[in-house]
Protein backbone atom coordinates (compact mmCIF):
# COMPACT_ATOMS: atom_id res chain seq x y z
CA UNK A 1 0.00 0.00 0.00
CA UNK A 2 1.30 3.48 -0.87
CA UNK A 3 2.05 6.08 1.78
CA UNK A 4 -1.14 7.93 0.87
CA UNK A 5 -3.10 4.68 0.98
CA UNK A 6 -1.73 3.89 4.42
CA UNK A 7 -2.56 7.39 5.64
CA UNK A 8 -6.12 7.10 4.35
CA UNK A 9 -6.64 3.60 5.79
CA UNK A 10 -5.35 4.68 9.20
CA UNK A 11 -7.53 7.79 9.14
CA UNK A 12 -10.64 5.77 8.26
CA UNK A 13 -9.85 3.36 11.09
CA UNK A 14 -9.36 6.34 13.40
CA UNK A 15 -12.86 7.53 12.51
CA UNK A 16 -14.23 4.10 13.42
CA UNK A 17 -15.53 3.56 9.89
CA UNK A 18 -15.68 0.51 7.66
CA UNK A 19 -14.79 1.42 4.07
CA UNK A 20 -13.76 -1.43 1.78
CA UNK A 21 -10.47 -1.51 -0.11
CA UNK A 22 -12.08 -0.85 -3.51
CA UNK A 23 -13.76 2.30 -2.14
CA UNK A 24 -10.47 3.44 -0.60
CA UNK A 25 -8.84 3.07 -4.03
CA UNK A 26 -11.61 5.21 -5.53
CA UNK A 27 -11.02 7.88 -2.88
CA UNK A 28 -7.31 7.98 -3.74
CA UNK A 29 -8.11 8.10 -7.47
CA UNK A 30 -10.44 11.03 -6.77
CA UNK A 31 -7.63 12.81 -4.92
CA UNK A 32 -5.30 12.25 -7.90
CA UNK A 33 -7.91 13.81 -10.21
CA UNK A 34 -8.19 16.89 -7.99
CA UNK A 35 -4.40 17.28 -7.96
CA UNK A 36 -4.25 16.89 -11.76
CA UNK A 37 -7.01 19.44 -12.47
CA UNK A 38 -5.63 21.77 -9.81
CA UNK A 39 -2.50 22.33 -11.90
CA UNK A 40 -4.60 24.04 -14.57
CA UNK A 41 -7.84 25.20 -12.98
CA UNK A 42 -6.92 26.08 -9.36
CA UNK A 43 -9.87 24.21 -7.88
CA UNK A 44 -8.70 24.11 -4.26
CA UNK A 45 -6.13 25.99 -2.18
CA UNK A 46 -4.88 22.75 -0.61
CA UNK A 47 -2.42 21.27 -3.12
CA UNK A 48 -0.40 18.66 -1.22
CA UNK A 49 -2.09 15.24 -1.43
CA UNK A 50 -1.22 14.19 2.16
CA UNK A 51 -2.93 17.38 3.41
CA UNK A 52 -5.89 16.73 1.07
CA UNK A 53 -6.45 13.35 2.74
CA UNK A 54 -6.91 14.96 6.15
CA UNK A 55 -8.40 18.29 5.12
CA UNK A 56 -10.78 16.96 2.45
CA UNK A 57 -11.34 13.19 2.52
CA UNK A 58 -11.26 12.43 6.25
CA UNK A 59 -13.03 15.69 7.11
CA UNK A 60 -15.85 14.67 4.73
CA UNK A 61 -16.02 11.08 5.98
CA UNK A 62 -16.11 12.19 9.64
CA UNK A 63 -19.83 12.97 9.35
CA UNK A 64 -20.77 9.41 8.32
CA UNK A 65 -21.38 7.95 11.81
CA UNK A 66 -23.87 10.75 12.50
CA UNK A 67 -26.02 10.84 9.34
CA UNK A 68 -27.99 8.23 7.48
CA UNK A 69 -29.88 9.03 4.30
CA UNK A 70 -31.03 7.51 1.03
CA UNK A 71 -30.95 10.85 -0.81
CA UNK A 72 -28.24 13.45 -0.16
CA UNK A 73 -27.83 16.98 -1.51
CA UNK A 74 -24.39 18.59 -1.21
CA UNK A 75 -24.94 22.36 -1.53
CA UNK A 76 -22.01 24.42 -2.79
CA UNK A 77 -20.15 21.19 -3.48
CA UNK A 78 -17.05 22.79 -5.05
CA UNK A 79 -14.73 19.92 -5.99
CA UNK A 80 -17.20 17.44 -4.49
CA UNK A 81 -16.77 17.69 -0.75
CA UNK A 82 -18.32 16.10 1.16
CA UNK A 83 -20.60 14.61 -1.52
CA UNK A 84 -18.17 12.43 -3.49
CA UNK A 85 -16.49 10.82 -0.45
CA UNK A 86 -19.96 10.11 0.99
CA UNK A 87 -21.12 8.61 -2.33
CA UNK A 88 -18.03 6.39 -2.52
CA UNK A 89 -18.29 5.22 1.08
CA UNK A 90 -22.07 4.70 0.91
CA UNK A 91 -22.87 3.53 -2.65
CA UNK A 92 -26.49 2.78 -1.73
CA UNK A 93 -27.14 6.52 -1.27
CA UNK A 94 -28.18 8.76 -4.16
CA UNK A 95 -26.09 11.94 -4.04
CA UNK A 96 -26.66 15.24 -5.85
CA UNK A 97 -23.78 17.73 -6.11
CA UNK A 98 -24.96 21.33 -6.54
CA UNK A 99 -22.59 24.16 -7.45
CA UNK A 100 -22.91 27.33 -9.53
CA UNK A 101 -19.35 27.23 -10.94
CA UNK A 102 -19.16 25.83 -14.47
CA UNK A 103 -15.46 25.11 -14.00
CA UNK A 104 -16.07 23.04 -10.87
CA UNK A 105 -19.11 21.20 -12.20
CA UNK A 106 -17.12 20.33 -15.35
CA UNK A 107 -14.53 18.74 -13.06
CA UNK A 108 -17.25 16.93 -11.10
CA UNK A 109 -18.80 15.45 -14.25
CA UNK A 110 -15.41 14.22 -15.45
CA UNK A 111 -14.66 12.79 -12.01
CA UNK A 112 -17.92 10.80 -12.05
CA UNK A 113 -16.95 9.27 -15.40
CA UNK A 114 -13.41 8.37 -14.37
CA UNK A 115 -14.47 7.04 -10.96
CA UNK A 116 -17.45 5.12 -12.38
CA UNK A 117 -19.85 6.65 -9.86
CA UNK A 118 -23.41 5.85 -10.94
CA UNK A 119 -25.09 7.08 -7.73
CA UNK A 120 -24.15 10.75 -8.20
CA UNK A 121 -25.78 13.57 -10.17
CA UNK A 122 -24.17 16.97 -10.86
CA UNK A 123 -26.24 20.16 -11.14
CA UNK A 124 -24.75 23.51 -12.19
CA UNK A 125 -27.07 26.13 -10.70
CA UNK A 126 -27.36 28.66 -7.91
CA UNK A 127 -28.79 27.12 -4.75
CA UNK A 128 -31.14 30.10 -4.35
CA UNK A 129 -32.90 29.52 -7.67
CA UNK A 130 -32.61 25.77 -8.30
CA UNK A 131 -35.88 23.88 -7.93
CA UNK A 132 -35.26 20.14 -7.54
CA UNK A 133 -37.92 17.62 -8.55
CA UNK A 134 -37.93 16.19 -5.03
CA UNK A 135 -36.76 17.00 -1.53
CA UNK A 136 -33.81 15.28 0.16
CA UNK A 137 -33.35 13.22 3.32
CA UNK A 138 -30.03 14.96 4.01
CA UNK A 139 -28.92 18.41 2.86
CA UNK A 140 -25.27 18.98 3.74
CA UNK A 141 -22.68 21.68 3.15
CA UNK A 142 -19.32 22.86 4.31
CA UNK A 143 -19.35 25.84 1.93
CA UNK A 144 -21.53 28.30 3.84
CA UNK A 145 -19.87 30.72 6.24
CA UNK A 146 -23.23 31.51 7.87
CA UNK A 147 -25.60 28.92 9.34
CA UNK A 148 -28.48 31.36 8.79
CA UNK A 149 -27.67 31.61 5.06
CA UNK A 150 -27.36 27.83 4.74
CA UNK A 151 -30.70 27.08 6.41
CA UNK A 152 -32.45 29.92 4.56
CA UNK A 153 -31.16 28.79 1.15
CA UNK A 154 -31.14 25.02 1.64
CA UNK A 155 -34.06 24.55 4.02
CA UNK A 156 -36.61 24.34 1.21
CA UNK A 157 -34.65 21.45 -0.33
CA UNK A 158 -34.95 19.36 2.85
CA UNK A 159 -37.75 16.81 3.29
CA UNK A 160 -40.06 17.47 6.28
CA UNK A 161 -38.56 14.46 8.07
CA UNK A 162 -35.04 15.16 6.78
CA UNK A 163 -32.05 16.92 8.30
CA UNK A 164 -29.82 19.84 7.39
CA UNK A 165 -26.15 19.25 8.23
CA UNK A 166 -23.71 22.15 8.42
CA UNK A 167 -20.00 21.33 8.71
CA UNK A 168 -18.48 24.05 10.87
CA UNK A 169 -15.34 24.91 12.78
CA UNK A 170 -15.86 26.31 16.27
CA UNK A 171 -19.26 25.85 17.92
CA UNK A 172 -21.47 28.51 16.23
CA UNK A 173 -23.35 29.70 19.31
CA UNK A 174 -24.31 33.09 17.90
CA UNK A 175 -25.38 31.64 14.55
CA UNK A 176 -27.60 29.06 16.26
CA UNK A 177 -29.39 31.87 18.08
CA UNK A 178 -30.34 33.25 14.65
CA UNK A 179 -31.88 30.12 13.14
CA UNK A 180 -34.87 31.06 10.98
CA UNK A 181 -38.36 30.24 12.10
CA UNK A 182 -39.49 26.73 11.24
CA UNK A 183 -36.14 25.08 12.06
CA UNK A 184 -34.61 23.83 15.28
CA UNK A 185 -31.24 22.52 16.42
CA UNK A 186 -31.29 18.74 16.64
CA UNK A 187 -27.69 18.06 17.71
CA UNK A 188 -24.28 19.72 17.69
CA UNK A 189 -21.57 17.07 17.43
CA UNK A 190 -17.86 17.77 18.04
CA UNK A 191 -15.77 15.96 15.43
CA UNK A 192 -12.19 14.77 15.70
CA UNK A 193 -10.58 14.36 12.29
CA UNK A 194 -7.36 12.29 12.28
CA UNK A 195 -4.36 14.39 11.27
CA UNK A 196 -6.34 17.63 11.33
CA UNK A 197 -5.48 19.90 14.24
CA UNK A 198 -8.62 22.02 13.90
CA UNK A 199 -11.85 22.36 15.85
CA UNK A 200 -14.71 20.82 13.89
CA UNK A 201 -18.45 20.55 14.61
CA UNK A 202 -21.34 18.97 12.74
CA UNK A 203 -24.51 20.98 13.29
CA UNK A 204 -27.74 19.06 12.61
CA UNK A 205 -30.88 21.15 12.11
CA UNK A 206 -34.36 19.79 11.49
CA UNK A 207 -37.57 21.35 10.18
CA UNK A 208 -40.12 21.86 12.93
CA UNK A 209 -43.09 19.65 12.16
Amino acid sequence: MSGLGEQLAQGIAGLGLSVDVAAQRQLLQYLTLIAKWNQVYNLTAVREEPRMINKHLLDSLAVLPHVSAHSILDVGSGVGMPGIPLAIARPQAQVTLLDSSQKKTAFLRQALIELGLVNVTVVCARAETWRPPRKFDLVISRAFSSLLDFVTVAGERCAPTGVLAAMKGVYPRQELAQLPRGFKLDRAIPLTVPGLNEVRHLILVRPEL
